[in-house]
């Protein structure tokens, strides 16, 4: 059995990484739960202990939470604190399992890469949209060749953020701490399409701007146009300034043989499906789920948990999570700049604050 902790109990540690334990409890025991306010780390283990299993220790300091006997960690904090909690888990000898952005610095990612591999441990990050059921749909057709050559995709975040969202927490939206529209909300979706395209990025440009929310230092809209080694092309859209509220996340992606596109509130559900004598997909009639969460966390820590079982990589390593990372950044600099940037792009937020 595979013993966890989780360090960070806040929106997303509650609604779905504790999930994601209870869930998989046949092969996992989520082991300790930590978070600076210990009335949530111990709400988070109230839930553990309602669903009928063991009840977690309760930390309020991630260090002495790494002083126990466990196999993983899942780091689901303020993401601009990711980068030094994981570099302690990882010298801690723990495997880990980070939330989505890995850091808020390609200079961290890669250093955080590096420290799992020289400690021959398994960093692996949140992009849990890569299990939703149509995406995985549309990998298998992509790999297959069913597109032949792929033209370009679009993303499209298309959600709502408003104030009371904000003052829920004061690190969002913050440079420090977390980054805008692009570096929070859409960061899925720029993942899922450096994915489908190639994951070879060559160039991006674009801008950001703070149209409606003059409470946060980061962006409320985001666009980027990415060029690959192959030739195609990404186009990136976000904004959190949708009236009234979410109204969905799209995936298009169009080449010579084929073209798809997925949507709903986060890239669950099979909008067009079109190859040669293809022009309908069961999944059409799937259910939206209500929340842009979905439902990929619980296969993410299965994936996570048989990956350490196994000995072999996650499914996300912290390699491919740091393409994501990257073009966000990227388009950071690039609007920052009014330039193209090249990849490798070395830029963080803390500069974005700095040279704003």
């Amino acid at each position: 059995m595979i013993k966890a902790g989780l360090i960070g109990c806040g929106r997303i540690g509650m609604k779905k990484h504790i999930e994601a334990a209870i869930k998989n409890s046949d092969i996992m025991e989520l082991a300790a739960v930590c978070d600076v306010v210990r009335e949530k780390a111990e709400n988070a283990a109230d839930l553990v202990e309602k669903a009928g299993l063991k009840r977690p220790k309760v930390f309020s300091d991630y260090n002495e939470l790494l002083k126990e006997s466990l196999d993983f960690v899942a780091v689901a904090t303020e993401s601009g604190k990711h980068y030094d909690i994981v570099m302690d888990a990882l010298s801690a000898k723990k495997h880990v399992l980070v939330e989505k952005p890995m850091a808020l610095s390609t200079k961290d990612a890669k250093e955080m890469c590096e420290s799992a591999e020289k400690n021959n441990l398994k960093l692996g990050v949140c992009f849990q949209n890569r299990f939703n059921p149509p995406i995985q749909e549309l990998r298998k057709k992509i790999e297959s060749g069913a597109f032949g050559r792929i033209f370009h995709a679009h993303v499209a975040v298309r959600w709502n953020r408003n104030k009371s969202y904000y003052d829920q927490a004061s690190w969002r939206g913050t440079w420090k701490m977390d980054g805008g529209v692009l570096s929070n909300q859409s960061t899925h979706g720029i993942d899922l399409l450096q994915w489908m395209l190639g994951g070879q990025m060559k160039e991006v440009y674009g801008h950001i701007a703070n149209l409606n929310h003059p409470y946060i230092e980061a962006e409320d809209l985001g666009v980027g146009i990415v060029k690959f080694e192959n030739g195609a092309v990404g186009i990136i859209e976000g904004t959190s300034n949708v009236y009234p509220k979410n109204l969905e996340e799209t995936l298009a992606v169009f080449g010579e043989k084929g073209t798809v596109v997925i949507g709903g509130l986060a890239v669950n559900r099979i909008l067009t499906w079109k190859f040669e004598g293809e022009d309908s997909h069961p999944f059409m009639n799937l259910a939206d789920p209500q929340t842009v969460y979905g439902q990929g966390h619980v296969p993410l820590y299965r994936d996570f948990i048989n990956a350490i079982a196994e000995n072999r990589e996650p499914y996300i390593t912290g390699r491919e999570g740091m393409k994501a990372l990257e073009i966000i950044l990227g388009i950071y600099q690039s609007s920052l700049e009014n330039r193209p940037i090249e990849f490798p792009v070395e830029f963080s937020t803390q500069e974005m604050k700095r040279m704003l």
